[in-house]
């Protein structure tokens, strides 16, 4: 089966429009919206375990990207798994007569309309509320959880048994398969890989018929590996087996300066080869003018002696390195004496060591401490044209030359995050796509944009430096891919996959023929059969 790029749209004709604007200036509120198809009979008598909402769904259309909105013509709240497979199983029924789609949306932390479905279905993930999350102790203990549960409630149960998952992402809430749908990057993943390398087993509603399937590395191993940073092309994550280790109780947070970015990356890559003293190793970008202090991703803590006017870049670049030990109490003589030993090989500017002791908790939701301050001042919810790129390591410092050297010279809309991961710790049979190179490069661009803003805190300004950006990476052949990918043509999602496009086509082939999944996605399109 041949698929073609999801279109948008078409343009309302005349008439609508003109009995539109007469009910709209006439006061007259309508809860429908009249451009789209009738909501089909059929899915509002559906017995399903859950239930469907076809009003106030503008929930469902929003996101933490906060520029597309696409309205779902329903939302499903399920109760258990059988809900989201009799509902897909319908829809598929239902062929291609049909234009619903269905997306299954998490936390709503998707950049770009990823988890939406324009006239589909959106699957509430966290209403989900099958089996209890269940910790397993003993020698290889992992965690069972719903696809719908968040990251950080999975920490807080697994703490209370002395466990925790192995690799994170910066940001705990987050739903277990919309990391899963990804991949799952932090400053763990050079030493334990991605989440997706930490997963066990998963429970997977497929498109082909509704079926509920289980799978892992020697059951629906295909399935398996198809799903895991499959963004959401071939099945629902619904429940998943998460890979735990003993966790610590206390974190060593360290912070060190550079202005050189080969000695900042050739520290980085020498950290994180062989048996590395630390558990975290990210970086940072902090471009001329931007405070060390007033990012919202800063590590750094107030109380540090780390005074605006000591520490000005003077139009110069300064690089970060962000590292973390972990400890408990009585090892706290043995961690000072390998901290000290590691750190004295590294070249950072000597005045710049910051150091502090947290909770391993506080550490990993460090963020949603941020999340909080800028709730509270109404910073959170705007625009976030996010750009999160793999640049393989023969290409780094082109890369860094040019983008912190040319194009974001004066100030950043937000955090630049710069750190290397290991390849041989990603597994290439899951559809994630990375670079070839052994060392590659995460280079997250966190920009959040001022509404309405004209200057260069605005949308506009931040769209235009990430397309050079792009723009660069293209022209000079680095060899870039996308981590959480958008694109506008087939062609460029070919140019994304590269050699594995033939593999990715022909398993949503097998699991999803009719192209119901994940529309907002961009990469497929239903193939309407019209009468």
């Amino acid at each position: 089966m041949s698929y073609t790029l999801v279109s948008f749209p078409r343009k309302t004709n005349m008439l609508f429009l003109r009995s539109f604007m007469i009910l709209f200036l006439s006061c007259i509120t309508i809860k429908i919206n009249l451009c789209f198809p009738s909501i089909p009979s059929s899915l509002k008598t559906l017995s399903i375990d859950g239930h469907f909402k076809f009003e106030e769904v503008d929930h469902a259309a929003k996101d933490f990207g906060n520029r597309y909105r696409f309205l779902p013509l329903a939302v499903l709240h399920p109760k258990s798994v059988s809900g989201i497979a009799t509902t897909v199983k319908h829809i598929w029924q239902m062929g291609p007569r049909s234009e619903l789609t269905v997306a299954a949306r998490g936390h709503g932390h998707s950049l770009q309309g990823q988890a939406q479905a324009h006239r589909g279905v959106v699957i509430n993930m966290e209403s989900l509320q099958g089996p209890k999350m269940q910790v397993h102790a003993g020698k290889f203990p992992y965690v069972d959880v719903s696809g719908g549960e968040l990251w950080i409630n999975i920490l807080r149960e697994s703490l209370r048994h002395g466990l925790a998952p192995k690799s994170w992402t910066d940001y705990l809430h987050l739903t277990v398969g919309g990391t899963l749908s990804n991949a799952g990057i932090s400053g763990q993943a050079f030493r334990h890989g991605p989440q997706i390398s930490n997963v066990h087993q998963l429970e997977v509603v497929t498109a082909g018929k509704g079926e509920v399937v289980n799978c892992s590395e020697k059951q629906n191993s295909d399935l398996f590996y198809s799903v895991l940073g499959g963004l959401g092309q071939f099945g629902i994550i619904t429940r998943a087996r998460i890979s735990l280790e003993p966790a610590p109780e206390m974190v060593k947070w360290i912070r060190v300066l550079y202005t050189d970015f080969a000695t900042f990356a050739r520290d980085q890559e020498k950290l994180i080869s062989g048996e590395s003293t630390f558990d975290y190793i990210e970086g940072f970008v902090i471009i001329n003018r931007t405070g060390l202090l007033n990012n919202w991703r800063s590590s750094f803590n107030p109380q540090d002696p780390v005074q605006a006017s000591q520490f000005k870049s003077d139009g110069r670049t300064l690089f970060c390195l962000e590292l973390a030990k972990y400890f408990n109490p009585e090892e706290m003589a043995v961690v000072n004496q390998e901290i000290k030993n590691s750190l004295s090989q590294l070249n950072h500017i000597p005045s710049t060591l910051f150091m502090s002791e947290v909770p391993y908790i506080e550490f990993l939701d460090r963020v949603h401490i941020s999340e909080i301050k800028l709730r509270s001042k109404g910073l959170w919810e705007v625009p976030h044209p996010w750009l999160n790129l793999l640049v393989p390591r023969s290409k780094v410092h082109s890369f860094a030359q040019e983008v912190f050297g040319n194009i974001l010279t004066d100030t950043s809309n937000g955090p630049i995050l710069i750190y290397p991961v290991n390849k041989s710790k990603w597994d290439n049979r899951t559809s994630a796509v990375i670079p070839e190179e052994d060392v590659f490069y995460l280079v997250a661009f966190l920009s959040s944009a001022v509404p309405s803003s004209t200057g260069t805190d605005g949308l506009d300004h931040i769209l235009i430096q990430n397309k050079r950006i792009l723009e660069f990476c293209e022209i000079a052949r680095l060899g870039v891919k996308q981590y959480l990918p958008h694109y506008s043509t087939q062609g460029e999602w070919q140019a994304h996959y590269g050699p594995q496009w033939e593999l990715f086509v022909q398993r949503k082939s097998t699991y999803d023929p009719l192209a119901l999944l994940a529309p907002g996605q961009r990469i497929f399109q239903k193939p309407i059969a019209y009468s």
